[in-house]
């Protein structure tokens, strides 16, 4: 392998990178549900790192715009459901361009470290392991930046049912990324080094590549079982279905009935189970208190909730004395879903579909878990599945099992749903738990902690599943590590751009 660095010249003039930009794009979102075709996200990502290769910052920028806003359109096209293609338009634009100028640094690290470091083996190892680190670094910036961010798009989760899933357990979503990410680069560089000649260099990517395949589940200990029974009622749960008053609960009631009899540990409801706030409405709380008298059971159900003025999205544990005082607060409302930030800004712009959002949901600060008979069951309610920092917060509060509930009737007839059960599949594997994924209009999904699935409703219809639910302790070292490697390859990534960037203006 010759020691000089590589000419930083395109590998691809930009007229070819910017259509190569659109193919990555097609492979990555086809590598998510409902295709998920978890192996297209390996070719998605080479095209992507050979169209940025040796650009400058216009072109690395056009190149990362073709390919943000062609995948987030495909990614996230339910949004357009109900609210048009403003909104979709809108969201596919921002994650666009925010991944185009994240992308860039990726484009200034094939610039700068083989020129900073000109050997060999700094450019087989160093090179990818920083491109990688960049990688990862884009995933957190995008996925909390504006208004909280959104990390729905993280590479590591497009592998909730491949092989490679079990790496979460051991180094976390973000772990998984990574090694993705640098697998990928590596094989780029062997081939750009003409490596394969020297047996040695192709010892890496072995590594690697066998790593990835043969990982196995963190350990975690079977401490016993809850008889979870989750119903999925199919009401009338959407922002613009029609509905008359207790029409929710008469679904999730009727859906419910069969269950009647049966040997329960605790009964599970989805997000927007409930017409009203149940600590306002006596008579839906006489209601409530009926059906957990007659299963003989808890309820854990879901409603927008006030307290002192303000307004949650909140999951309460029912008794049939009424509510025992534990509460989970959705940690990540979502900006113009459940409430708007910066309104007055924002409805100048669209005050037709800012209006539509007249209530604004608070972040709530209390703990993702509560305690059914000794037991401790962590929560998500809907899209906070996707935010690491609610599974760990959970985990760390000792949760033997995880529920996750949903209110997917914004987006019957898409894949949000799919993608949605994908993540919580993920969260399975990473955290070594069993998972009951409940929805309001599915689909619903119990799912063991390797992530394969126990029992399943499927979209579109009201039913119930009941089942006993394996409950696990301790953390997995993917739940433990996982945030603190993250934040090295943040700063790690940009650390060695900062610092080859000024060796190389010495050389």
């Amino acid at each position: 392998m010759p020691d000089s660095p590589a000419r930083q010249r395109p590998l691809l003039p930009l007229s070819l990178a910017l259509p190569v930009a659109a193919l990555a794009a097609l492979l990555m979102n086809l590598s998510y549900p409902d295709a998920a075709v978890w192996a297209l996200a390996f070719p998605a990502t080479a095209l992507l790192l050979v169209a940025l290769i040796g650009r400058r910052v216009g072109g690395a920028l056009a190149v990362g715009l073709v390919y943000g806003v062609i995948f987030f359109g495909l990614l996230v096209s339910f949004t357009s459901r109900y609210l048009g293609p403003l909104p979709w338009a809108a969201l596919s634009v921002l994650e666009g361009v925010l991944t185009a100028v994240a992308l860039i640094l990726i484009t200034l690290a094939y610039r700068w470290i083989p020129t900073a470091f000109p050997g060999a083996w700094a450019r087989l190892l160093l090179l990818p392991a920083v491109v990688a680190a960049l990688w990862v670094g884009r995933e957190v910036f995008v996925g909390s930046w504006p208004y909280g961010g959104f990390p729905w798009a993280r590479l590591g989760m497009s592998q909730a049912e491949s092989p490679l899933a079990p790496v979460t357990s051991w180094i976390g979503v973000s772990g998984l990324s990574f090694l993705m990410v640098f697998l990928v680069a590596l094989l780029i560089q062997v081939i750009r080094e003409r490596a394969w000649r020297r047996p040695t260099a192709l010892i890496a990517p072995v590594i690697v590549t066998v790593a990835l395949l043969i990982t196995p589940l963190f350990p975690t200990t079977v401490t016993g079982s809850m008889r979870i029974a989750a119903v999925q009622g199919n009401g009338p749960s959407g922002y613009f279905d029609e509905r008359q008053p207790y029409s929710l609960i008469d679904a999730q009631t009727d859906a419910t009935e069969p269950l009647y009899g049966e040997d329960v540990d605790l009964l599970v409801w989805p997000e927007g189970s409930l017409d009203f706030d149940p600590f306002q409405s006596d008579s839906l709380a006489r209601r409530m208190s009926a059906i957990t008298s007659r299963i003989g059971a808890p309820l854990l159900a879901n409603a927008a909730t006030e307290r002192e003025g303000l307004f949650y999205n909140t999951s309460l544990l029912w008794t049939e004395d009424g509510g025992d005082g534990q509460l989970h607060d959705k940690r990540h409302p979502v900006p113009f879903g459940e409430y708007v930030p910066d309104r007055a800004f924002f409805n100048a712009l669209a005050p037709d579909l800012i209006g539509l959002i007249q209530r604004e949901y608070t972040p709530g600060t209390n703990p993702p878990v509560i305690d059914v008979d000794g037991v401790r069951v962590g929560l998500a309610i809907c899209f906070d599945v996707i935010y690491d920092d609610v599974i760990s917060e959970g985990m760390a509060e000792g949760a033997e099992v995880l529920v996750f509930q949903t209110n997917n009737a914004d987006f019957r007839g898409t894949n949000e749903n799919l993608q949605q059960l994908a993540f919580a599949r993920m969260r399975a594997i990473e955290t070594g738990r069993s998972v009951v994924n409940i929805s309001t209009v599915g689909t619903s999904q119990i799912i063991r902690p390797d992530g394969s699935t126990v029992s399943s409703l499927d979209a579109g219809k009201a039913g119930a599943l009941l089942e006993d639910v394996e409950l696990r302790s301790g953390l997995t070292a993917g739940v433990v590590t996982g945030p603190w490697i993250q934040t090295l390859l943040l700063w790690g990534g940009l650390g060695a751009l900062a610092f080859g960037w000024l060796r190389a203006r010495r050389r």
